[in-house]
């Protein structure tokens, strides 16, 4: 009746709720996967969702921590407990009661609910939001295991938990601060999230479909289970369709074919994989904007399929005595690069020993990816200065950056959080870090953290630019390096402690102003998402240390090479090699005037004026094409390199071809409803078909491998075997 009384026109709506229905994103892919409106009465902080989010994200970290240690390491992704928590969110609202409890009037007299209705979807992104700022081990915990175990320095549990608390959430306060930039403009799209909007619609939204039409959830079960059965061939009876390396195979001992068109150790020139996971590598290929997948498959063929090559076989550098493609340096024997004999008894670096030992000598992809490094460096800030330089000065004088579009309007409903909440998390956790250096003796003295501190500060904004709209971050690992190294030579625990809080804080603040968005396009309050990922890290930074502490002093034989479970701990084996390098050899021995790899140095002057030309030239000729170039993406898309190979890269770019141009281009109209929902079933049935291998196959009793041709014909090439073009000569690679 009222709905009629409404039709007759009885009744006058002063808002329009049919002109905000209509009002969309400008972008495509967003309307593809975010709703656009929204239902301010939804309950979001239940007691249901702490709980299972809590528990979830506890248990979660707690495994994750656990298998940083191990090879192979599985993980818990966040995306793997969005699923999980969904049966259980269901689950919860069938059997809760629903009745209404008001607290004594001494407490307030608030009134709760243990069951507030239908398991919705903003419960559902805040466990998510919890996990996926939480659950992955600390950066932090390689500088506290190697100092321990390498640098034979005990630290204690409070020295651990206030180190991770403080290089985890001095990010989050960052991450605040640049809500204005990041969050609420439009354009920042951040594609990481179209996926989790998508499945979070798909989960919770009820299509209204056509009869005999395929649902969203319908398409979504399906290729979940078509993908989590299909992996089982190339992830377990049939690897070689995984190093799908073929034309090594044929010619398994021509070393310069299985350098191009190797998939281990190679550049991947025969494009083909059927592993899922070697595809979606470095990020799905159905989530990358289109213009961002052809800008990083440029700077991946210019620098990787051209240049690298170039340089390894007229032998420049003395590349060619090293594989083509590896994450580990080099002697002048050719031998991974050992350490330890440069080190003197009390693990401080030994100049006379390095002189009757050897240089480090890097791989050509390893040397390349440092040269594009400094030339990134420089990129992106003068970048970020030409093309967003308007809207950092608007930000900051609280102009608004760009007009509002429908999920910001509808944000409106809810209290805004404060920035003096963030700028009170920034400034807090900052001085705890100077308390731990402090306190604990560290050797890093305080100049040296608000140093660290300040390149996230710097860096932030050019990050998160690339990061939203790409789905591509920038990392400090160089600058993080080479600063502590140049002003702190000799002392690898102070360059240890640096990198990991200046490293630390700028991912933990894109990953939280992901976060942030994400709670945007879902319509989540934010003191919600505040307060979520706030707890959530907190907590896990406690929990993780407990479960290294508990690992560490009843695990025998742990971080050995020859430990029984595996728990080898590789990737504080990489940490504790960059410690030496950077901390003990130092930067001016590896890049200073008169060495090998000076002639890097240079990029970072190419660097500062390579955007300049292209911006020059939009000025003059606005329409041109060549405004959507973006210098830093081409530079920084390849970072992944190593340890990734070629075929992480060609492949990638071959499937979104597929999928981000033609069929978006040809069929839009199934693109929009389906593209983000199959790299979502995708991504999920490849996740969890890793896991019941692992947990079936793979892990118990030492594992259960079927010994045949497919599973061992690719490890009988150069490219698997790491092979390089020249031998070294007996008595080393000559010095100069």
């Amino acid at each position: 009746m009222l709905e009629q009384d409404s039709r007759d026109g009885s009744i006058k709506m002063e808002f329009d709720f049919d002109a905000v229905n209509e009002e969309d994103s400008p972008f495509p892919e967003v309307r593809a996967s975010v709703s656009n409106i929204d239902d301010p009465e939804m309950p979001a902080m239940t007691l249901r969702m702490w709980l299972i989010g809590l528990v979830l994200c506890m248990t979660a970290s707690a495994m994750n921590l656990f298998f940083n240690f191990r090879q192979p390491a599985p993980s818990v992704s966040p995306l793997a407990l969005l699923l999980v928590c969904y049966p259980i969110g269901k689950f919860f609202a069938f059997v809760l009661p629903i009745t209404t409890y008001r607290l004594p009037r001494y407490l307030g007299s608030y009134e709760f609910s243990l069951n507030p209705g239908p398991w919705n979807i903003k419960e559902h992104v805040l466990v998510y939001i919890m996990a996926n700022v939480a659950i992955s081990a600390p950066y932090a915990i390689n500088a506290i295991v190697v100092t321990q175990l390498n640098y034979g320095v005990q630290v204690d549990y409070w020295f651990s938990v206030l180190l991770v608390v403080a290089t985890q959430l001095t990010g989050f306060g960052l991450a605040g601060i640049c809500r204005r930039f990041l969050v609420w403009p439009a354009s920042m799209v951040w594609p990481q999230n179209l996926v989790t909007c998508t499945l979070l619609n798909t989960l919770h939204a009820e299509d209204d479909e056509e009869p005999g039409s395929m649902t969203r959830y319908r398409y979504f079960l399906l290729v979940l289970g078509g993908a989590f059965f299909f992996y089982f061939i190339p992830g377990y009876l049939f690897s070689a369709l995984s190093v799908f390396s073929w034309m090594c195979w044929i010619l398994p001992d021509n070393i310069p074919v299985n350098q191009l068109f190797g998939v281990d150790s190679g550049l991947g020139m025969t494009i083909v994989t059927f592993d899922w996971s070697q595809i979606s590598w470095i990020g799905s290929p159905l989530m990358f904007p289109w213009w961002a997948e052809v800008h990083i498959f440029f700077g991946f063929v210019l620098f990787f399929w051209i240049i690298t090559p170039i340089l390894y076989y007229t032998n420049t550098w003395d590349l060619a005595y090293f594989p083509l493609n590896d994450s580990n340096p080099y002697d002048r024997y050719g031998m991974i690069y050992n350490v330890s004999a440069v080190l003197d008894a009390s693990n401080r670096f030994n100049l006379t020993a390095y002189e009757n030992y050897s240089p480090l000598y890097l791989p050509a992809t390893y040397a390349m990816t440092y040269m594009l490094a400094f030339a990134l460096s420089t990129c992106v800030l003068v970048h970020t200065i030409l093309y967003h330089g308007r809207s950092l000065l608007n930000g900051m004088k609280k102009i608004r950056v760009e007009q509002d579009d429908i999920h910001a309007k509808l944000m409106r409903n809810y209290p805004e959080v404060p920035d003096w909440w963030y700028l009170v998390c920034f400034f807090g956790f900052f001085l705890l870090m100077v308390v731990v250096v402090e306190v604990w003796h560290t050797s890093v003295p305080v100049w040296a953290l608000l140093l660290s501190v300040a390149l996230p500060i710097l860096y932030v904004l050019p990050s998160g630019f690339i990061y939203a709209m790409t789905g591509q971050g920038i990392t400090l690992n160089l600058l993080a390096q080479i600063i502590p190294g140049t002003l702190m030579s000799g002392d690898p625990v102070a360059n240890m402690i640096f990198k990991a809080y200046s490293v630390q804080t700028l991912s933990e603040a894109t990953s939280f102003v992901q976060d942030l968005k994400l709670g945007h396009y879902i319509k989540v309050p934010p003191r919600a998402t505040f307060l979520v990922q706030f707890v959530g890290t907190l907590l896990a930074s406690f929990i993780q240390i407990g479960v290294k502490q508990w690992m560490f002093n009843n695990i025998p034989d742990i971080c050995t090479p020859n430990q029984p479970s595996f728990l080898t701990c590789p990737h504080n084996q990489v940490y504790y090699t960059a410690s030496a390098i950077w901390g003990l050899i130092g930067p001016t021995r590896q890049f200073g005037k008169g060495t090998l790899y000076y002639p890097e140095l240079y990029a970072i002057i190419v660097g500062a004026f390579l955007p300049v030309p292209f911006w020059l030239w939009q000025r003059r000729y606005p329409n041109s094409w060549v405004r959507f170039v973006s210098t830093p993406v081409v530079l920084n898309g390849v970072s992944y390199i190593p340890p990734a190979a070629g075929i992480n890269y060609s492949a990638w770019f071959a499937v979104g071809f597929v999928f981000q141009y033609l069929i978006r281009k040809r069929n839009f109209a199934w693109w929009s409803k389906f593209n983000y929902v199959t790299s979502a079933a995708l991504d999920s049935g490849t996740v969890l078909s890793f896991f019941v291998i692992f947990f079936t196959l793979d892990f118990p009793k030492g594992g259960l491998y079927i010994n045949w041709w497919g599973n061992t014909v690719y490890t009988k090439t150069a490219d698997w075997n790491r092979l390089p073009l020249k031998a070294i000569p007996s008595n080393g690679i000559p010095l100069d």
